[in-house]
């Protein structure tokens, strides 16, 4: 009889194991690293409430505070007085007019976008937002350097009035191959670029690691060369934007070192869409995870 086992059955066994391994191995380290459930205070953790949809915001605020979280992402002014009440903040303030499709490269666009700034970042000020979003708007046919002229445009009428409040307006980049199709702002040189014409300490941007790995990759060395430009962080798994663990191609704690290294000082937001039955507990990973 013979007992050797068969080649191919072996090498399929050793690499069930191998995956096994590095799908529990940010866990087991995460799980590891804050045994005592403190933080290590060196990232300023928040997370996005739009990606937790079966849960109220104040299931999301109180898991939030139980791990040791600061902020809750992308809420509106009405939501300030629910996560005050949890001892949080609201990192970032939605709300422009026009959305993520119609923003700041189109000109018509300017004057409802303006008096949305001028309203609610006074707001902000009061409420302890330190950010308040918006979007470059889709190219439909536009010139990118139209664009940037454009969107300088809008945002140089918007930045005195960030600099008096002293809250900081922040452009998000989206990736336009899977995403969001032609939006404009999906590359961290037109950003930066965008942020140099506009001269202004109170215009960033807002770094999407998740949609910048699809546009650009290169992600640790361009935080390196771009952080003074980048005003907030957004996490999220490639591919399929779901939890930030070994199932994904990005290594998160090396970029969150990243971040520390470079003096930011702001918030890191989670914004991956959970696909564990437990959500809520794939947030608290992910905190762990980021918690360098």
């Amino acid at each position: 009889m013979n007992n050797e086992i068969p080649r191919r059955s072996l090498l399929k066994t050793m690499a069930s194991g191998a995956a096994l391994a590095a799908t529990s191995g940010l866990a087991a380290q995460a799980a590891h690293h804050n045994s005592n459930g403190t933080l290590k205070g060196n990232i300023h953790h928040s997370v996005c409430k739009w990606c937790y949809k079966n849960q109220t915001l104040e299931e999301v605020c109180q898991k939030a505070k139980d791990i040791g979280m600061e902020a809750i992402d992308l809420l509106g002014v009405e939501d300030y007085p629910t996560v005050k009440r949890f001892g949080l903040t609201c990192s970032t303030t939605k709300g422009v007019p026009g959305g993520i499709k119609k923003g700041l490269n189109r000109i018509e666009n300017h004057d409802a976008i303006v008096e949305f700034f001028a309203h609610t970042l006074p707001l902000a000020k009061d409420g302890g937002s330190p950010n308040v979003i918006c979007f470059s708007g889709n190219r439909e046919g536009m010139d990118p350097e139209q664009g940037l002229e454009n969107c300088a445009i809008g945002l140089k009428r918007i930045a005195p009035i960030a600099e008096r409040y002293g809250v900081t307006v922040i452009m998000e980049q989206l990736n336009s191959k899977r995403n969001h199709a032609d939006y404009m702002c999906d590359n961290s040189p037109w950003g930066v670029e965008l942020c140099d014409r506009v001269g202004s300490e109170r215009f960033k941007l807002l770094y999407d690691i998740y949609h910048m790995q699809i546009m650009e990759g290169d992600v640790i060395d361009t935080i390196k060369e771009f952080h003074p430009y980048f005003g907030h962080y957004h996490t999220g798994g490639v591919p399929g934007r779901h939890e930030i663990d070994d199932t994904q191609e990005l290594f998160y704690p090396a970029i969150m070192r990243a971040i520390v290294e470079t003096g930011y000082k702001g918030y890191v937001a989670q914004e991956f869409i959970p696909a564990s039955d437990d959500p809520l507990n794939s947030l608290e990973l992910a905190v762990k995870i980021c918690d360098v």
